[in-house]
C-alpha cells in the first residue's frame, strides 16, 4: 500500500452532498481522521448557481473535495424529468470543478455511477467500456452528464495538472437509503416489502421478475472507506470502479432478507414483470489490487439495514 500520495491529516475537507447516503457515510468516515469537515446546506449554497459556488469556496478554501452531491432518481424520475437530470447535474459538477480549480483545491474526487457504461457492456464492467456502446436509455440523461463529470476532471488535469480523481460505486445500500417502494432501489424496497410483510402477518411477498438476474452491492460505508483510501493512494487519469466484487441473484437477496428479518411467509415470484439486465458486475481489480479491501459482508449489511429500516418505521 505504501505511505499516502496525498494525506487528510490536517486537512479541509468538503463534502458536497452531505445530506445523502454517500456523503453522509463520507462524513462518518472522515471522523476516523484528524481533518476538518466541511458542509454546506442548500440554503447556504445552491450547487446549481456559479456565483454562490464561487463565492463559498473564496471564503472557505477546502484543500479537497468529495463531490457526492447529485440529483438521482429511478427510472420513472429519470423519465418524467430529463431536463432536471441533466442540467442540475452539468451545473452542480462544472460550478464545483471550476471553483475548485480557481481556489486551488489541492484534491479533487468526483463520484459517477456503474449507468456510465453501456447497456449490453461486457460483463465484468471494466473501467475501459466507457463510451464504447450505448446507454441504458431509462437513465441516459443521469449518465450522460456523470460522463461529463469524468471527462471534467481528466480535463482539468490534462490542461491544468489538477489532482482530480474519479471513482465509479456499484449498487450502494446503507445507512440513509431511500425505502420509498415507488422510488427506491432494490435491496432496500425489497427490506421495506418483507419487514412490513411479517409485522402485518402477510402469508406471502410478491417479487417482480423471476428472480435470476445477478446483482452486486456494496455497503455505502464500505464506499466510504474505499473513497478515503483512493484519496491518499491514488492519482491517475482514469476512473476506478468500486465494487465489493460479489454477487446474487434476486432471488437469493430476497432469501436472505426473509432469513435476516425473521419473515416465514412464502416467496412469490410474478414472472410476468420485467427482470431487467441479466447481469449487472463491477471489476474492480484496479481498486484491490492496490490493497482495499471491503469489511461488510452482506449478511451483516442486511442485519443493519433491517434494523435501521425497524427504527425508521417507529418514527
Amino acid at each position: 500500500m505504501g505511505e499516502p500520495l496525498f494525506k487528510l491529516a490536517g486537512k479541509r475537507i468538503y463534502v458536497a452532498g452531505h445530506r445523502g447516503m454517500v456523503g453522509s457515510a463520507i462524513c462518518r468516515r472522515l471522523q476516523q481522521e484528524d481533518c476538518t469537515v466541511l458542509t454546506a446546506t442548500r440554503s447556504e449554497m445552491d450547487l446549481t448557481r456559479q456565483a454562490e459556488v464561487e463565492a463559498w469556496f473564496s471564503e472557505y478554501k477546502p484543500d479537497a473535495v468529495f463531490l457526492a452531491a447529485a440529483k438521482v432518481g429511478g427510472i420513472l424520475a429519470n423519465a418524467s424529468y430529463p431536463a432536471d437530470f441533466i442540467y442540475q447535474n452539468l451545473m452542480i459538477e462544472t460550478n464545483i470543478i471550476q471553483a475548485a480549480h480557481d481556489t486551488d483545491v489541492a484534491k479533487l474526487m468526483f463520484l459517477g455511477s456503474s449507468c456510465i457504461y453501456p447497456k449490453m457492456a461486457e460483463q465484468p464492467m471494466r473501467e475501459d467500456a466507457l463510451l464504447t456502446g450505448p446507454l441504458e436509455p431509462t437513465n441516459e440523461w443521469y449518465a450522460i452528464a456523470k460522463i461529463a463529470g469524468i471527462k471534467l476532471v481528466q480535463a482539468y488535469r490534462q490542461q491544468h495538472g489538477r489532482d482530480f480523481i474519479s471513482a465509479m460505486p456499484t449498487n450502494l445500500y446503507g445507512t440513509g437509503d431511500n425505502y420509498d417502494l415507488e422510488t427506491s432501489h432494490v435491496l432496500p424496497a425489497l427490506v421495506r416489502k418483507v419487514v412490513e410483510a411479517r409485522d402485518k402477518g402477510a402469508p406471502e411477498i410478491e417479487v417482480w421478475g423471476s428472480g435470476t438476474p445477478l446483482r452486486e452491492f456494496l455497503h455505502a460505508d464500505d464506499l466510504a472507506d474505499a473513497l478515503i483510501f483512493l484519496m491518499e493512494h491514488y492519482s491517475d487519469y482514469d476512473h476506478v470502479n468500486v465494487g465489493s466484487g460479489q454477487e446474487i441473484s434476486i432471488g437469493e437477496l430476497v432469501r436472505r432478507i426473509v432469513n435476516a428479518a425473521g419473515y416465514e411467509g412464502e416467496i412469490v415470484h410474478d414472472r410476468t414483470k420485467p427482470d431487467g439486465t441479466p447481469r449487472k458486475l463491477m471489476d474492480s481489480t484496479r481498486l484491490l489490487d492496490m490493497g482495499w479491501a471491503p469489511k461488510i459482508g452482506l449478511d451483516e449489511g442486511l442485519q443493519r439495514t433491517i434494523a435501521e429500516f425497524e427504527e425508521l418505521k417507529k418514527v
